[in-house]
């Protein structure tokens, strides 16, 4: 990976990036009848181009559960890891402040912004729950692909990421917005002033994420020398 410096900027270029076209997408899917497939492919397009052109610079984590199931498993060090966050948060607010100013007001309120909510009858319990195996199962594939250096597919772990977010939009964004990742509510959330189950997109992502790192270091890489920068 590269400095530190170098790797904050990738990490808030990229979740600029897909908190812009990820909420974006969620703002038009009504209006401009995209729909949940739009979402979907909006946001796993997003993220695995961005994964890919960021992961020999940062690891292309673009998520702060991602970042934290990382670092838990000893394959990043502390002050990295905080960096990434502070930087990931910069970028959601960028992101979502410049959706703000390019999207017509009546558009963008109608739709909080693009702020992923709770769906009527799915309480917060659930929405941990769900967060947490839509994080698990996007973290889970990181590792397969870009930590695990046995991997056959490191060189297409964009791609594998991205659909990833795809299929996790196309099964639960009905229930819970499928955000899997704390900053893609973050941002919207702070710049809409739209904070409803606010707390459900960083308890449910984190958790996920922190599951889907050990379980996969501990069952797959517990031979392998942690690279802690």
């Amino acid at each position: 990976m590269g400095s530190i410096g170098k790797a904050a900027v990738a990490e808030f270029v990229a979740t600029f990036a897909l908190v812009f076209v990820a909420a974006g997408s969620a703002v038009v899917a009504g209006p401009y009848g995209s729909g949940l497939v739009g979402m979907a492919l909006a946001s796993g397009f997003v993220l695995a181009v961005m994964v890919s052109v960021t992961t020999h610079i940062s690891g292309g984590h673009v998520n702060p559960a991602v970042t934290v199931g990382v670092w838990v498993v000893g394959r990043i060090g502390t002050a990295r890891a905080v960096v990434y966050v502070v930087a990931q948060l910069a970028g959601a607010i960028f992101g979502a402040l410049l959706l703000r100013l390019v999207i017509p007001p009546a558009v963008w309120r109608a739709a909080n912004l693009g702020t992923p909510l709770l769906a009527t009858g799915v309480g917060g319990g659930k929405g941990v729950l769900t967060e947490t195996i839509l994080s698990f199962f996007l973290v889970y594939a990181m590792f397969g692909t870009i930590l695990d250096e046995r991997g056959p597919f490191a060189k297409t772990a964009g791609l594998t990421v991205g659909l990833v977010l795809a299929f996790d939009i196309l099964a639960a964004g009905p229930l819970t917005g499928a955000a899997a990742n704390p900053v893609r509510s973050f941002g919207p959330a702070l710049i809409s002033g739209t904070w409803d189950g606010w707390w459900v997109y960083w308890v449910g992502p984190v958790a996920g994420g922190v599951i889907g790192a050990v379980l996969y270091s501990y069952a797959f890489l517990r031979d392998a020398e942690p690279p802690v920068p």
